[in-house]
């Protein structure tokens, strides 16, 4: 759902300070949203870039970070960000799939084999291309962060799809993630992330699909026993920058920004790589949650109808051939 006019007005009049600014030294500001907290990976790594931008452009350019929605959610600084009011903002793809369609190739479950395979299209020419297919819709892509693969979890062991027959997963709100779960035999739920916990504790659903970090940061482990890994989807976490302020950059200073973006995407792989570690070992030792190794092929058969389906759809289809050609048996 949009914003309506009014919130949209009260969140432009709360951010306008966070429009790009120019002090009487000609340094530029760039404000930028995320919905994390300081200590997360995603929040280091952006830390990382202002630094390199700051190095690169020789204090030209600075990033003014604002962590924890400050200035609204995903969704709303994306709207923000459309209208000019934002200059960058973290998002990921299954919600940027609403205002680029080409974002929806990496919402297609098992469209990557493994975590080489996620790296070779982030790092490589269809990774970029689709960074730029926004261009002309108000933003475009600066880069990726790793967020995880997401796998079920819940008070029993999720070891095929017949085991979600009957069962009630928590979704994102995506029509991606609701067709996969039906096609895979169990019933989509739409909930809010933050109801998510007491919904599990209440029966109001009967597992969710994340990866591992929602066992400890929130807490999921005390009320969910069994995380199945069965490694669905690998949805990066993406990094916009609106273009009315990308247009008023220097070609030198647009050079910049993207290498810093580049460059804290691989930093960030590393970041991510031992908070993951982190988070199954604390939920293994701590809150006795039982990690489960499944055969993933017959949840791959289930989901096949997807893959086809968007082999045939023009918005995506060509990137989903070139990420499938990057992928190695």
């Amino acid at each position: 759902m949009r914003l309506n006019k009014k919130t949209l007005s009260t969140l432009m009049a709360c951010v306008a300070a966070a429009s790009i600014s120019f002090t009487a030294s000609a340094t530029t500001i760039l404000k930028l949203s995320h919905n994390q907290d300081r200590n997360h990976p995603v929040h280091k790594s952006m830390q990382y870039m202002a630094e390199k931008v700051k190095e690169y452009t020789h204090g030209e350019v600075k990033i003014r970070i604002y962590p924890n929605g400050q200035l609204g959610t995903q969704r709303e600084s994306m709207e923000l960000l459309q209208n000019g009011a934002l200059d960058i903002a973290k998002s990921n793809a299954s919600e940027l799939e609403s205002f680029e369609p080409a974002y929806g190739a990496f919402n297609i479950p098992y469209i990557f084999h493994d975590r080489d395979h996620f790296y070779r299209v982030l790092t490589g020419q269809v990774g970029d291309d689709i960074l730029n297919a926004s261009k002309g819709k108000g933003f475009i892509g600066l880069t990726y962060y790793d967020g995880g693969a997401r796998s079920f979890y819940a008070k029993k062991p999720i070891k095929s799809p017949a085991d979600l027959k009957g069962m009630k997963i928590r979704v994102q709100p995506s029509p991606t993630a609701v067709n996969m779960i039906k096609l895979m035999g169990g019933s989509p739920t739409p909930l809010a992330y933050g109801e998510l916990y007491t919904a599990l504790q209440q029966g109001v659903v009967d597992g969710a699909e994340n990866n591992e970090t929602a066992l400890t940061n929130s807490r999921h482990g005390e009320v969910a026993k069994f995380f199945s890994m069965d490694e669905h989807t690998m949805i990066p976490d993406v990094l916009v920058i609106s273009e009315e302020s990308w247009n008023k950059l220097t070609p030198d200073q647009q050079v910049a920004i993207r290498k810093a973006a580049k460059e804290s995407m691989l930093y960030h792989k590393d970041l991510w790589t031992k908070m993951i570690a982190e988070a199954q070992e604390k939920a293994k030792t701590a809150m006795g949650v039982s990690f489960v190794k499944v055969e993933k092929q017959p949840f791959i058969d289930a989901v096949k109808p997807m893959h086809d389906e968007a082999l045939s759809n023009q918005a995506i289809a060509k990137y989903v051939k070139e990420i499938d050609a990057l992928a190695t048996n």
